[in-house]
């Protein structure tokens, strides 16, 4: 009843992030963003080799000619960033695949480190990426954690996606060759999917295990309304009634065995680099069609259209379609939501933040979360075993509802 509960609210509150004000040239010239110099950036490369069916992201099939002139954008609008007064430290790559020209990846790469103070670079790219030149490349870049789309290493469960990685003991062989080469290496998997069995995905986990590998990110299906419409057309119904248990195998090997949860799901062996900007930064700014970013309380959305997003660039603007200002309750709850998915929230960083104290100022959020069991502490408060599910089904719905707003801009051309 209680992931039902956080669930539904939730919902309800991720739903208000879809409604959003028409953008005017005062703001695109920045006079409501506030101008920072330590935050995180999110850089989307919307291109892929193959779309797989599931996908919410801002994706299109990879031609080069696009990606080229994409790439050409992109540094533009980073650089209008930089003309603004803004400074980026932590810096994630996430696509799409984000290694399909990595020529232009590079080049990237060398204007983001000479240009601010880049600290770390996380980067996604899929298993069929991963030959030994990108590998060798990607170390040169200064890649600190590398995170692979996995998804499955069920062969059957991957054709059912719609994945192309290859057999299984060559994604596996091609995952021990990155292993050790980089700070971080993650493996992302995917549960919940229609027709996937708890003894698949279990599988999936045990083999994960054997890898040795740093880090895994477990994600539950977030299909968006057409996307969910599709996949039961085609496949079973997404039944999120199944979801709690294919979390507890999570916790059952995971949580209870050699590794540490760095998020709801995420686990990794030691202290080690995760890729959720929206825990790591309180605000952040994302370029790229189809990004979005929060900065001081306002929430941005780029163009999620190649040709828009190109066209808004090169008139010299900020490629921003809408935006929306977030109450001082919204904002505090969606700092709520993020440090709660990080598994700990620290009050007196709230107090700094918001000026007050949280059991004030979230009475009601409070009570339900500690009479429940479901946070514990003092002055550092962490999520309980008790929680961990909870917090899984709160940001699924969140996302579920930012997945409403991608789909929405991307059938409009927004």
């Amino acid at each position: 009843m209680i992931p039902e509960i956080v669930g539904f609210v939730t919902r309800r509150e991720g739903r208000k992030f879809n409604s959003l004000n028409a953008v005017d040239d005062s703001l695109v010239n920045a006079e409501r963003l506030a101008k920072r110099d330590d935050i995180s950036l999110y850089v989307h490369i919307p291109f892929c080799r193959s779309l797989c069916p599931f996908c919410c992201f801002n994706r299109y099939l990879f031609k080069e000619d696009l990606a080229r002139r994409y790439f050409i954008d992109l540094k533009q609008e980073l650089e209008t960033y930089r003309g603004l007064g803004f400074g980026f430290r932590d810096v994630y790559f996430g696509g799409g695949t984000p290694t399909v020209l990595m020529d232009e990846l590079g080049d990237l790469i060398q204007q983001l480190r000479r240009q601010f103070r880049v600290k770390q670079i996380s980067l996604e790219t899929t298993p069929r990426e991963l030959s030994a030149q990108n590998i060798k490349l990607l170390k040169e870049y200064g890649i600190n954690r590398l995170s692979i789309g996995v998804q499955s290493f069920d062969e059957q469960v991957l054709k059912a996606m719609g994945r192309v990685n290859g057999p299984a003991e060559e994604v596996k062989s091609r995952l021990l060759t990155c292993q050790g080469q980089f700070d971080t290496l993650n493996v992302d998997l995917l549960f919940n999917f229609p027709g996937q069995t708890t003894v698949q995905f279990a599988t999936d986990v045990k083999a994960f295990k054997e890898l040795g590998i740093d880090q895994a990110t477990f994600y539950p299906l977030m299909a968006s309304p057409h996307k969910k419409d599709d996949l039961e057309r085609r496949f079973n119904r997404v039944d999120n009634s199944r979801e709690k248990r294919f979390y507890k195998i999570i916790l059952k090997e995971l949580y209870h065995g050699d590794y540490t949860p760095s998020t709801a799901w995420c686990f990794s062996r030691g202290e080690r680099m995760i890729d959720e900007y929206i825990i790591e930064s309180d605000d952040y700014i994302g370029i790229g069609a189809g990004s979005v970013s929060i900065v001081g309380g306002n929430f941005y959305v780029n163009s999620f259209s190649l040709g828009h997003y190109h066209e808004l660039i090169a008139s010299g603007r900020l490629p921003i379609v809408g935006w929306r200002g977030l109450s001082d309750k919204e904002n505090r709850r969606y700092y709520l939501l993020t440090k709660l998915f990080g598994l700990k929230l620290d009050k007196e960083a709230f107090r700094r933040r918001f000026g007050g104290d949280i059991g004030a100022q979230l009475r009601l959020e409070m009570a339900f979360f500690k009479s429940f069991g479901l946070v514990a502490g003092d002055d550092i408060l962490r999520v309980t075993e008790k929680g961990m599910y909870p917090v899984s089904v709160m940001m699924r719905e969140f996302f579920g509802a930012l997945n409403a707003l991608r789909e929405y801009h991307i059938e409009r051309q927004i």
